[in-house]
């Protein structure tokens, strides 16, 4: 509990709210000791003057009223320091020691501010001259108590203290709420990825609410969960594919070699026939463990890239006739336009691998009487080979999937030869365009450079 993200939100919010509120609250009450003490020397200063002039004028009376002083500067307490022990300028006024200041000195500087304790207290006091006539008669002294000070700030103190508690108990509320408002979604997304862990890729992620970055993340692990069931889908109509793939050529084999092992074909011809049966059907296992094995490379980035002058268009007129029985024997309307005979540096095989891809895919999905074309041309330093067919096209959503492994339109084959090509034409520093219409067929272009790249 106490290391869950649940707690150590609102802990650690809360703990930043209390720091921030007592060094606000320290600094406040500063900054109102030292505006509170110099009001009070303010005040001391402008009271001092007046009570001055009102002792001189009264000097000569037997008695003074000092509860009338008391009561004209607001409470303050009044001392008299004499400049010569023993006088007295009023009577009714204490006197203070000689020592308390120097009252001669005082005539030269004017007015001063210093700390007085008299009588276990303590005082915040302003000394003013007084003369009668040109005669220095001594010292009036105006104090206010420090306490007085003290009660303002602690009065201060207790109302910031409410208000610190008050905020406290608000920013906890508010912790609590923020923190259970962003767990709350991420152990949901938590739970997934469990589920995720367990191999279960349906599982249902919380609906993202807004666009903070909790919402991102939740988009971004459905996202990714969807393609984890994807891949997992892809893989197993791969292995089925394969198996299947497998399977059929094998069987053929096996019932080959059974037949001529128990002597059932004695015509030599027959035998011949099986045979070369049997040299097909291999030679097709031959071409799907190196699909998968050049798919394999391509992934793990240790494919090697031959260099070699090719010439494009003996190495296009090869594959071209490689399908041409295909086409004669599905009246397929085959074509070719070579206008260029540019020879470039690249890896000849790993091209006629690619262009054999393209074709392959077309005759696959061209239905018989229809129209397959084989074009080569050159422009600006690169050679383009477009293959184009008059089959079903391919639908917006599924241009790009085309292109993964083990993803099959229909369900059936492996999906690695359009896989393949496009891997293989990116090692070899070029690209494969399409272009794809709906019930008009398609077009698939491959582009390489004059000069191939380094080993891939």
């Amino acid at each position: 509990m106490l290391g869950s993200l649940r707690f150590r939100l609102p802990a650690l919010f809360l703990l930043g709210i209390v720091l921030s509120g007592v060094v606000t609250a320290l600094i406040a009450i500063r900054f109102f000791q030292s505006y509170a003490h110099q009001r009070a020397i303010d005040e001391l200063r402008a009271e001092a003057p007046g009570i001055v002039q009102l002792e001189a004028r009264n000097a000569g009376a037997a008695t003074v009223d000092t509860a009338t002083l008391v009561r004209a500067i607001g409470g303050d307490q009044i001392f008299y320091v004499p400049v010569v022990r023993g006088a007295s300028l009023i009577q009714n006024i204490p006197t203070l020691p000689l020592q308390t200041i120097d009252v001669r000195g005082l005539e030269r500087t004017g007015a001063l501010t210093f700390d007085l304790h008299w009588k276990h207290k303590s005082y915040l006091a302003v000394a003013q001259p007084v003369k009668l006539g040109d005669n220095l008669a001594g010292a009036l002294v105006v104090a206010k108590p420090t306490s007085q000070l003290r009660s303002r700030w602690l009065t201060l103190a207790e109302q910031l203290g409410i208000a610190f508690g008050g905020g406290v108990v608000v920013a906890s509320l508010l912790g609590i709420y923020l923190s259970r408002r962003i767990t709350r979604p991420l152990l949901g997304l938590s739970a997934a990825a469990d589920e995720v862990a367990a191999g279960n890729y349906e599982v249902e992620v919380p609906e993202p609410r807004g666009t903070d970055e909790i919402a991102h993340l939740s988009t971004r692990f459905s996202d990714m969960a969807a393609k984890l069931a994807e891949s997992e889908q892809l893989s197993r109509n791969f292995l089925m594919s394969v198996s299947h793939e497998l399977r059929t050529p094998l069987t053929a084999i096996r019932g080959h070699v059974s037949a001529l092992r128990e002597g059932v074909i004695d015509d030599p011809a027959a035998r011949e026939a099986s045979l070369a049966v049997i040299g097909e059907e291999a030679l097709q296992l031959e071409r799907l463990v190196g699909d998968v094995l050049d798919l394999a490379k391509l992934d793990a980035h240790r494919f090697t890239v031959l260099q070699e002058e090719v010439d494009m268009q003996r190495l296009c007129d090869r594959a071209y006739t490689s399908f041409g029985e295909v086409a004669r024997r599905r009246a397929i309307d085959y074509r070719r336009d070579f206008a260029s005979d540019a020879v470039i540096v690249t890896d000849g095989d790993r091209v006629f691998q690619i262009i054999t891809n393209l074709l392959s895919n077309a005759f696959r999905w061209t239905p018989e009487g229809g129209r397959i074309s084989l074009a080569l041309s050159s422009e600006n330093g690169s050679v383009s080979v477009v293959v184009s067919d008059s089959g079903p096209g391919i639908a917006d959503d599924e241009v790009e999937r085309i292109f993964r492994p083990f993803w099959s339109r229909d369900g059936s084959g492996t999906g690695l030869g359009l896989a393949i090509a496009r891997e293989l034409a990116t090692a070899l520093g070029g690209r494969i365009d399409l272009r794809s219409e709906r019930g008009l067929g398609s077009t698939f272009m491959l582009v390489l450079p004059a000069h191939a790249p380094d080993a891939f």
